[in-house]
């Protein structure tokens, strides 16, 4: 007996089977090999095929289920957040999807903001509208009146691979709530909003539990993929808020982060509660209920492993790997000896307040910084970075003492991770998870093969645990310290 979980990203579609009893990933494959395309046919545009992550899917599921004898017993999903998908009554796609990174929408965001009071929407979205689903939408309405009229429902990319599977159509409370389309306060989907864009009640799906029977497979679904039909879609949930699940992180204070090219601080906090800045999002996490409310709070920092790689492409000596870069830096001092850099190169930052400040190097001084100063200050940069969301985040009561992360990306480097514990004062673990592999122990809990998160992630490995260092405890604060007042004389 198995689980089958899909993370539906923007570079590729990735399936994971994982073995019910042990909690072991069987076998994983991803589609496509190369990066999928995203077309941008506007600066600033960011669109999909829905079409294309239904092909990727089928044939991750197809290699991942080739030769394989397990019988699957529940599906879950991981999904690309904030995308717009549009249906007609015959569940067809209406236009490419509107995805994530697409920033056209801001403007219509902006003034539903501003018309609505800010106040109503933090106290009853957590968040501005922004640049999220709603306000996607909206731009739709106006841009493409036609297409509009013709819409029957909308969805986010998860709730289109759940349709998809199960020839049903409905969201969840937290897919609304991504989309700003949850009102915490009413605890229920946020009418003021679509009234203020002027869209029809009847246009958002129904809703279903997060974890729980959301829709059986089709047969048509059956033969496209290989698999039985009637096997139950469980769990759905963005990528985000499953990443944190695939660290089983649920309990209010707990952190689970990740750094790739960009970087995800999230925590989980028990309050309904929201940045009057905006500068991190709230969510509905996983396991939130209107009667026990569980909130994530996303921290997003653009530039993080994309510096790395910058510093690899054009400082380091040709074939030099990262650990060997690693190597180089664990030379310098805490706080490369005064060197300061703001890792913030990758466009306009939700942290600073959607400023776009480019990367800042400073204090260098040519008798004393070498090429592996830079390297370590580049990496300190952005455990700064990440540590300036975490202030944010504790101002809206969450108590960061345990990070919890995946050993890939930048948390491979030693400097990188002691560094944050360090600067953050947390333990963090480390773990051997991924995306498609949480989804499918959230299938697991949603079905019912486990009794909680506790026994479907009793099985994690933890592959390395880091302690505060108390002897660089007073350096690396005084590192950070410089670090604000370099970021402070650029964005006041």
């Amino acid at each position: 007996m198995a689980l089958l979980g899909f993370d539906v990203g923007s570079s590729s579609v990735k399936a994971s089977l994982v073995d019910e009893v042990t909690g072991k990933c069987i076998s994983s494959s991803f589609f496509p090999k190369n990066e999928a395309p995203i077309l941008s046919r506007k600066p600033g545009w960011a669109e999909q095929e829905p079409s294309a992550w239904w092909e990727y899917l089928t044939a991750a599921t197809r290699d991942v289920m080739s030769g394989r004898k397990e019988k699957v017993t529940a599906i879950g999903i991981s999904y690309q957040m904030h995308g717009l998908v549009c249906i007609d009554k015959g569940l067809k796609e209406l236009r490419p999807s509107i995805i994530w990174c697409d920033s056209r929408a801001v403007p219509y965001g902006e003034k539903a903001f501003e018309s609505i009071g800010s106040e109503k929407c933090l106290s009853h979205l957590l968040n501005s509208p922004g640049n999220f689903t709603a306000a996607k939408l909206a731009w739709v309405k106006e841009n493409e009146p036609e297409l509009f009229d013709k819409i029957y429902k909308i969805m986010l990319p998860g709730d289109y691979i759940a349709m998809k599977l199960t020839g049903e159509v409905n969201t969840t409370i937290g897919g609304l709530s991504e989309g700003m389309m949850w009102d915490f306060k009413e605890k229920r989907p946020a009418g003021f909003l679509l009234d203020e864009f002027g869209f029809p009640g009847d246009i958002l799906p129904t809703i279903v539990p997060t974890f729980g029977e959301q829709g059986r497979l089709s047969r048509q679904a059956a033969a496209e993929l290989g698999l039985s039909e009637g096997i139950p879609v469980a769990y759905r949930a963005g990528d985000q808020p499953n990443n944190a699940l695939s660290l089983n992180v649920l309990r209010p204070g707990e952190i689970a982060s990740t750094a790739g090219t960009s970087g995800v601080v999230y925590g989980v906090g028990s309050q309904a509660d929201f940045d009057p800045l905006s500068r991190v999002n709230c969510f509905a996490h996983v396991n939130y209920t209107p009667e026990d409310p569980r909130i994530g709070v996303l921290l997003c920092i653009n530039g993080t492993g994309i510096l790395n790689s910058w510093i690899k492409r054009n400082v380091a000596p040709e074939g030099m790997s990262y650990a060997d870069m690693d190597k180089l830096a664990a030379g310098v001092p805490v706080g490369s000896d005064g060197l300061v850099v703001l890792p913030f190169g990758n466009g306009a930052e939700r942290v600073l307040g959607n400023k776009d400040t480019g990367c800042k190097v400073s204090s260098l001084n040519f008798n004393v910084h070498t090429r592996a100063h830079l390297m370590r200050a580049a990496q300190e940069g952005i455990v700064f970075s990440f540590q300036y969301g975490i202030d944010i985040m504790e101002s809206l009561g969450i108590k960061v003492s345990r990070i919890h992360a995946g050993k890939a990306n930048m948390f491979l480097s030693d400097i990188f991770r002691q560094t944050l514990a360090n600067v953050s004062g947390a333990t963090i673990e480390l773990l051997d998870t991924d995306g498609a592999a949480g989804a499918a122990k959230g299938a697991g809990i949603g079905a019912g093969i486990y009794r909680d998160a506790d026994e479907a992630f009793s099985s994690l490995e933890k592959l390395a645990t880091i302690e505060p260092d108390p002897a660089a405890k007073e350096l690396t604060a005084e590192a950070y310290g410089r670090w604000k007042d370099s970021l402070n004389k650029e964005i006041k």
